[in-house]
């Protein structure tokens, strides 16, 4: 079921048994090269930085630090970048996984359709992965896959956020091509573009989430009532610091770049110790200037 109905999707989501992996198996990254700031995501993202100078062997020197942290919790493959592709940094939003399949997502941005043409990435998952490719480049609904969409990946439960980054017809299609249960769709607030900045699933047992991001405040509110309140509440600064743009890789490793950890109080902190997290921080504050952080650096592979 996909469905705009609170009270729908909490009666179906509520019931819903975690009968697969939390978190990934394994993460893929686009490396920075030729790393600066795409004038056409600016747009609609208004969290890059685009009165700053930015420099190249600062973001690549983050990315190699980013990418060594993962490392000690999951594999890493990562691909080259190109800086015609500026945004492709950010590879969830145009590569995601599911089990015996990969998606491709239908991007807002020329900039970024350029990245869902790279035939090494879809090698990889087609001929060394050996997955299904399910191309939504090719359908009309604009989906920038788990950029709009965070996924409760053991039990397959969506949240969808409607914005120029996705509509509904582009939720419809991810909601089957990664085999949901149910999927709730809202309308993120303005100035907003991507649910992954207002909302993290955390291991499927607990999420991280920014009422003032979303249009209607019913819709955190019931997000938090589903993981039985444990809810990391954060507040429209923190999650301006990109405190809601953070990834669970194991069950206990909550990842989050350190201009998100530092945004959090102890009594936040304490929280997410309460919940089996440790937190793994990573510097990234060039990365940052581009309008994404740590989440949306990582490709999950499941």
């Amino acid at each position: 079921m996909i469905t705009r109905d609170i009270d729908s999707f909490i009666a179906l989501a509520a019931g819903l048994p975690v009968v697969a992996p939390t978190c990934a198996r394994a993460v893929f990254m686009v490396s920075p090269d030729g790393f600066r700031l795409a004038e056409q995501s600016a747009r609609d993202n208004r969290y890059m930085a685009m009165g700053e100078a930015v420099d190249e062997a600062c973001a690549l020197a983050e990315h190699r630090a980013l990418q060594a942290a993962v490392r000690r919790v999951l594999p890493v493959t990562v691909f080259p970048g190109d800086a015609a592709t500026p945004d492709a940094v950010f590879p969830n939003n145009v590569f995601a996984t599911a089990p015996g399949r990969y998606l491709v997502g239908h991007m807002r941005h020329a900039v970024r359709r350029r990245e869902a043409e790279r035939a090494d990435i879809r090698a990889y998952f087609k001929q060394t992965l050996e997955r299904r490719e399910i191309d939504l480049s090719l359908q009309p609904g604009v989906c920038e896959l788990t950029g709009s969409l965070v996924i409760d990946r053991a039990r397959g439960i969506g949240f969808c956020g409607l914005s120029e980054r996705c509509d509904e017809t582009g939720a419809r299609a991810m909601h089957e091509a990664f085999g949901l249960n149910v999927t709730l769709l809202f309308d993120l607030a303005d100035g907003e573009y991507h649910t992954n900045v207002v909302l993290s699933v955390l291991a499927s047992r607990a999420v991280a989430v920014a009422s003032s991001g979303f249009a209607d405040a019913r819709v955190p509110e019931a997000v938090a009532a589903l993981y039985g309140g444990q809810a990391l509440r954060l507040d429209a600064r923190q999650k301006a610091e990109y405190a809601g743009n953070c990834i669970t890789l194991a069950e206990d490793a909550l990842f989050l770049s350190q201009r998100a950890h530092d945004s959090l109080d102890a009594g936040q902190r304490g929280q997410l110790a309460d919940w089996g997290f440790t937190l793994h921080v990573v510097p990234m504050p060039m990365l940052e200037k581009a309008g994404g952080s740590l989440r949306c650096c990582v490709g999950e592979v499941f």
